[in-house]
Order: structure tokens, then C-alpha cells, then sequence
């Protein structure tokens, strides 16, 4: 079975926390300091929110499933297209593990295709968080962004999505 994901990134995480319980009418199932996430059977989707020093917005869109061969399939299509920008196995990433293939549609529209292992503790894997690289996944080639996911074909942003300028964080502002 799948599931739709989006992730939004917000500028006032309580404030958007109020507005989307009142929207999905139940509280999140997972709630951090600077995360939270709905996942609702009707309509069936991951939704989930951040406040990480990004610009507020639409961060990307998914696809979760339940088994490994469901993910599988997917990564094969992506990448009969040459359409996978990056696979990472067992990452930590969002408070939880997991195993994903990261995309990105024509516009430059970042796509996650993941299957979930479990929760984790922290937002990222904590190598990343001694290090500083404040992102989603381990260390990535030159075709991919050091945030969640790949670099947009856009302008050459040292993060996830189109140059807007880079916090302290080091991740797009």
C-alpha cells in the first residue's frame, strides 16, 4: 500500500501546528521541537512540517510504502528513466530510518520515494549533527544537494531547492 507524503516548510511551526489540527481535525503523530507529522488514512497521506531555517514553502513530495519490493519497483522505474539522483540506504532523516530514492520532475519539483525502517531520535543521523552538515543523508556527489534529497537543476544552490541565500545553518534561507 502507498501513501502521499508532503513536506512543507514553516516559518511558525506552533501557529502551523494549530492550523493543520484544526484542518485534519486530530493532533500530530509526531511531534518535535521543530517537526511535525499527520499520517492520515483519509485522505491516506504523510504530511509533514519543519521549521529548519528554510524559506516556508512546498520542500518536496512522496511516495512511502509499506515493503521493500513496492520501493524497489519504483527505484527500477526511476532509474530505466535515469531519473534517480539519489538512493540511500538505512538513512536517518525527518526522525526517522529509512531506505529512498530522491528525484526531481522536469520543473525541478524534488520527489522522495521511501520506505520507513522506524523512528529515530534525532532529525538527521548524528554523524551528520557532529559534523554540522545540518541535512538529510550522508555526504552526496556533486549531482546532489547536501540537504534532503538532490541539488535542483536550477540555480547551483548549496541546499534543497533554488539559490534564496544560505543561513548560518547551511542550508537555503
Amino acid at each position: 500500500m502507498q501513501r502521499f507524503h508532503v513536506h512543507v516548510n514553516v516559518a511558525d511551526l506552533e501557529a502551523s501546528i494549530r492550523y493543520y489540527q484544526t484542518l485534519f481535525g486530530c493532533a500530530p503523530s509526531v511531534r518535535e521541537p521543530d517537526y511535525a507529522k499527520w499520517m492520515l488514512d483519509d485522505p491516506r497521506v504523510n504530511f509533514a512540517i519543519s521549521q529548519r531555517g528554510r524559506a516556508p514553502g512546498l520542500d518536496h513530495l512522496g511516495i512511502q510504502v509499506e515493503q521493500a519490493e513496492e520501493l524497489a519497483q519504483i527505484g527500477a522505474r526511476l532509474a530505466a528513466a535515469d531519473a534517480v539522483a539519489l538512493a540511500e540506504q538505512g538513512t536517518t532523516c525527518c526522525y526517522a530510518r529509512s531506505d529512498k530514492y530522491w528525484s526531481e520532475d522536469p520543473q525541478g519539483l524534488r520527489w522522495e520515494s521511501f520506505r520507513s525502517l522506524g523512528a529515530a531520535t534525532s532529525y538527521y543521523a548524528p554523524a551528520q549533527a557532529q559534523t554540522g552538515d545540518a541535512c538529510c543523508g550522508p555526504a552526496v556527489t556533486q549531482t546532489a544537494a547536501p540537504c534532503c534529497g538532490p541539488a535542483t537543476t536550477q540555480a547551483s544552490a548549496p541546499c534543497c531547492g533554488p539559490a534564496k541565500g544560505v543561513g548560518a545553518d547551511g542550508c537555503c534561507a
